[in-house]
């Protein structure tokens, strides 16, 4: 599969690896031991660049290579690369060109570089304090650290069973370029370590925001790019997104554990969503991508109960409006007729048959999702009201 989107040239310069993932060191290439900036940036790093490279667009500050840059467990993956740059001003629509970048900057040398620079490009990574531990249009080393050890529980791309694109490498932005950049700013100056991660996806289909093409724009789109050509392939799409969304519902109790103080910790998610952090592959699996918003968190054994069905109320809202647009389009492609609360219970039973954390509960006319947890304990499951026939 070729992957869509808005064509960004960038070029490539050896880096320094800060942090990497152990668990997918197999996973060896020129690519990953780089850093990549925008041609607007060249003037901001003493070193020539080892190569001109061309990407697509994806979310304000990522870049992903258009074509399958490896494969694990069958599934192609796509390298992407975040905290490149970004092309907006953050306090306004305007542009963030070189004659923006130069009014923010005191240094006359490096005014004088970037007035030099001939170039088309509008997009600079900046010192500018951003979401606590990030530069505005790059990624800091304390938000990257987040993201790297959320993907160090993986077994490679799975959480039990949450799903998760995985980071490979942080690596660290050279000293020069660094501090021409921490030199752009407008109030708050970032006094971190600038990085980019370096992460595989499966895709660059989000749900509804961050992506040109989301399940939530342009569902028919989407289909023609994964090839769901007949009822079939898009039945088992189907079953796989809703597997994998409610896995993504159940990270709490997914990863339930006993602390030494008593405590019980788990997952949970911080400024992140679903339908601006996650991306859709092929087959219908929802991989969570923005990795620095996931967390663990310590509670009282009395707040499991309510912590885990406030993470399933958290997502679930844009899990159905996702699920709504794929079954619209698919209905409207073959011709379904099937009564809707009917084609869900059919996807949910079939979704959670192999699911050691979840069982299907009748209740009347009502079914609900038993919620089980990483220790087996009994007493901290609970049932979650799934759907009204």
């Amino acid at each position: 599969m070729h992957l869509l989107g808005k064509n960004i040239t960038l070029y490539r310069y050896k880096a320094e690896t800060a942090l990497r993932n152990e668990a997918l060191q197999a996973i060896e290439a020129p690519e990953l031991n780089s850093i990549y900036i925008p041609d607007s940036m060249v003037p901001l790093i003493h070193d020539d660049p080892v190569e001109k490279m061309e990407f697509i667009e994806d979310d304000n500050r990522t870049a992903i290579l258009p074509d399958p840059f490896v494969s694990i467990g069958g599934m192609d993956y796509f390298l992407s690369v975040k905290g490149i740059g970004s092309t907006t001003d953050p306090f306004s629509m305007r542009s963030l060109d070189r004659f923006h970048v130069m009014s923010l900057v005191n240094s006359l040398e490096l005014k004088k570089k970037l007035q030099d620079h001939q170039t088309d490009s509008s997009r600079f990574i900046t010192g500018e304090l951003w979401l606590r531990g990030s530069p505005y249009g790059g990624q800091g080393l304390e938000h990257a650290t987040i993201a790297m050890k959320a993907s160090r529980y993986a077994d490679e791309t799975s959480i039990n069973g949450f799903r998760i694109a995985p980071l490979l490498q942080v690596n660290v932005i050279p000293e020069d370029l660094e501090r021409s950049v921490k030199s752009i700013y407008w109030y708050r100056k970032f006094h971190g370590k600038i990085v980019q991660e370096i992460r595989l996806v499966p895709s660059n289909i989000r749900i509804y925001f961050h992506s040109s093409n989301t399940i939530g724009s342009n569902a028919r789109q989407v289909f023609d790019l994964f090839g769901l050509d007949t009822n079939e392939k898009t039945f088992r799409f189907e079953v796989n997104f809703v597997r994998s969304a409610i896995a993504m519902l159940t990270l709490f109790p997914r990863t339930l554990s006993k602390t030494e103080e008593g405590l019980y910790s788990g997952l949970d998610f911080y400024d992140v969503w679903l339908d601006k952090d996650a991306v859709i592959a092929p087959d219908g699996t929802i991989f969570f991508v923005d990795l620095e918003g996931i967390e663990a968190i310590q509670i009282r054994r009395e707040k499991v109960r309510d912590k885990i069905e406030e993470q399933v109320f958290r997502s679930l809202y844009e899990f159905m409006f996702a699920y709504e647009q794929i079954d619209l389009e698919r209905r409207i492609r073959f011709n379904g007729t099937e009564e809707r609360k009917i084609q869900f219970e059919i996807l949910l039973r079939e979704a959670v048959m192999m699911d050691p954390f979840l069982e299907i509960v009748e209740d009347g006319s009502s079914l609900k999702l038993l919620i089980k947890n990483n220790l087996n304990d009994e007493e901290l499951n609970m049932e979650f009201p799934i759907l009204d026939r």
